[in-house]
């Protein structure tokens, strides 16, 4: 399994407008395979959208990619509006759950990490002996290492009722000492996150 997270940034103000095109669009798209999630930020880095797709392999990737272009309908006449674009494929940790529908919460916290070089194996030891405690305090929607795009990227998104909810968990999570995971913080070399809200259409709600 591999997760292809797609991220644009937009022009300012054409969010709606690109959410309402993308929507219209998707059926067609959805013929050939589902969408794993589809994402708006709301704080951190404006103006962008994260879309998330789960294919077994790089080959059945290119291969859906290339038939879904076919028919005409897809993709969503959105070029317009986006500035940049940007696509990596993403390995899933074991013990990352499945991109399935479901209803989660009302903010999602994408969180990417990069660690230094040859470290991964040691920061996927250290996240599985403390994910278990972490998610009976909130569910993980994923957690996934680079494979193609920029390297030694972690990145693990989080399901939150609202922002306040979020903070609470973080600081009950930390104060009972499940989390961070242990032995993973010297192995850092940066990290970013933002917070963003599922479009209507997200089977990740």
């Amino acid at each position: 399994m591999i997760i292809e997270m797609r991220t644009y940034q937009l022009k300012t103000r054409s969010q709606a407008e690109v959410l309402k095109r993308f929507g219209e669009a998707l059926p067609a798209r959805l013929k050939f395979s589902p969408l794993g999630g589809f994402f708006y930020t709301d704080v951190g880095a404006l103006n962008r959208i994260i879309h998330l797709w789960p294919y077994a392999n790089l080959a059945e990737r290119e291969h859906i990619r290339a038939e879904a272009v076919k028919p005409g309908g897809w993709p969503p006449k959105i070029g317009e509006f986006i500035e940049t674009m940007e696509a990596k494929i993403l390995i899933p940790a074991p013990f990352s759950p499945p991109l399935e529908p479901r209803q989660l919460g009302g903010i999602y916290e994408f969180r990417s990490y990069i660690y230094k070089p040859g470290s991964m194996p040691q920061v996927i030891a250290s996240w599985g002996e403390a994910i278990g405690e972490r998610t009976k305090l909130s569910p993980l929607v994923g957690a996934w290492y680079s494979e193609l795009g920029p390297l030694n990227q972690w990145v693990h998104v989080w399901a939150y009722k609202d922002a306040g909810e979020r903070q609470r968990i973080r600081e009950e999570a930390v104060k009972r000492g499940i989390w961070p995971p242990k032995g993973s913080g010297e192995l850092l070399v940066s990290q970013e996150n933002l917070l963003a809200m599922p479009a209507s259409f997200s089977p990740l709600r």
